[in-house]
């Protein structure tokens, strides 16, 4: 402990009712004492991995004074997680090091449940002290990328510096404790190729995607929440050209595309005064100054449809942006009511011939039983009938029913229906074979 103060606290052990509770509570006291026996000015000097092997010494010398209280396994595990208190995101470090945890979802200091393989689970293993423990936490997390949450601002939404995104509430509106969830993403983006390997889709559906990206046809991914939008938006632009200069939109920005010329926008809240406020629409009236060839709005929820429909029907064929709905008809109905919250008073049919000519596909992606996840409809718009928006089904999954797991089971389909896409594709020189689209079960 040279570049600590030269402290030697005694720690007396507490007549606890369970060994986790001891463990917690030595747990505790010696993160404690660690903090009020730096020396900030010495190890303000020191590189990442020097500071942390600095205080790792000091907290072995602190847990050598309570040998009679802990075994050497107990002692390893007691200055592994104090070095998560001091350095990282306490609890929730191992969950964030496991790369097979995509969600992680707490409720309260005392429960906490992740997803793995599509399925959830509880962590009885990982708990906070109490309430304030876990805010500090969540505290620390926002605060590295600029938010703040507190009574003031019990609510925050965030993207982390790994690309995970959280959302927090806490008390008073959190009634039970903070609530806070964490959608996690994998360190290499999933390519079309890994989505028809995990059964989300068939090469059928993927190469009439493919196709319909690089011809510049305009594309609404639509599903429920945790269906894996933003997962097949990024696997979709892959096929758009590198030549291309793509502006991409978000609130927390999740989108990771594997291109030469991306100009990443987001979103940002309103200060603790009310201003300052820059919302999607804001950027994408600024992103038509921008000359992009596309846009991409990572999620479209209000009156920035409106302005996203205009920039698809003059000059900016083959943007892409998602949308939450349950199927590719609600999608269209959720499009034409935010259309109308943009605060002018459009006659509906008016509406709905912007959508019919922005939009060319709407592409269902959905969460199924077992946490499966696939496209289970690609839907092409085909016009305006009776003052109603026009869809065909190209291809999709019809579920049969669950095994013994409660997983999913069902096949893919194309239905028949032939795209009067198919000459455009064929014009920017990526046709297909009528044949692909023959009536049959796929795969």
């Amino acid at each position: 402990m040279s570049r600590l103060r030269n402290r030697s606290p005694e720690l007396n052990g507490a007549d606890l009712q369970t060994a986790e509770e001891r463990f917690q509570q030595q747990k505790k006291l010696i993160h404690q004492q660690l903090i009020s026996a730096m020396n900030p000015a010495a190890l303000g000097t020191m590189e990442e991995d020097e500071r942390r092997l600095e205080v790792r010494r000091a907290a072995e010398e602190l847990c050598s004074q309570t040998s009679d209280l802990l075994n050497l396994s107990e002692r390893e595990r007691l200055i592994t997680e104090v070095l998560d208190e001091t350095f990282g995101l306490g609890p929730l470090e191992p969950l964030m090091r496991d790369p097979a945890i995509t969600d992680i979802m707490i409720n309260g200091p005392k429960t906490v449940y992740v997803e793995k393989q599509g399925r959830l689970e509880q962590r009885p293993d990982v708990t906070f002290l109490d309430d304030r423990h876990l805010i500090q936490i969540v505290q620390r997390i926002v605060g590295k990328v600029g938010r703040r949450v507190d009574e003031t601002t019990p609510m925050v939404d965030a993207r982390l510096p790994d690309g995970s995104r959280i959302n927090a509430i806490i008390p008073p509106l959190a009634l039970d404790g903070a609530l806070v969830s964490i959608r996690r993403f994998s360190a290499r983006p999933l390519m079309i190729k890994d989505l028809e390997d995990k059964l989300a889709m068939t090469k059928e559906m993927s190469r009439f995607l493919a196709s319909c990206v690089t011809g510049r046809l305009n594309i609404l991914i639509s599903g429920g929440t945790g269906s894996g939008k933003t997962t097949l938006l990024n696997a979709l632009s892959a096929f758009i050209p590198n030549e291309e200069r793509v502006a991409t939109i978000e609130d927390a920005a999740e989108l990771r595309f594997q291109l030469r010329h991306v100009v990443r926008m987001e979103t940002r809240p309103a200060s603790i005064e009310g201003t300052g406020e820059v919302t999607t629409r804001d950027l994408v009236r600024n992103a038509l100054r921008m000359r992009p060839d596309r846009i991409v709005i990572g999620e479209c929820r209000g009156p920035e449809a409106l302005d996203m429909l205009q920039a698809m029907n003059t000059g900016h064929e083959g943007s892409l942006t998602t949308i939450h709905a349950n199927e590719t008809r609600d999608a269209i109905g959720r499009l034409e009511m935010m259309v109308g919250m943009a605060g002018f008073d459009l006659p509906l049919w008016i509406i709905r011939r912007q959508i019919a000519s922005a939009i060319h596909l709407v592409v269902q992606a959905a969460r199924l039983s077992g946490g499966v996840r696939k496209v289970i409809n690609i839907s092409e718009v085909i016009g305006v009938e009776d003052n109603a928006i026009q869809l065909q089904d190209i291809f999709c999954f019809r579920q049969t029913g669950v095994d013994d797991r409660r997983v999913a089971q069902g096949s893919f389909f194309a239905t028949g229906n032939k795209p009067k896409c198919l000459h455009r594709l064929k014009t920017a020189g990526v046709g297909l074979p009528e044949e692909l689209f023959e009536e049959r079960q796929l795969g």
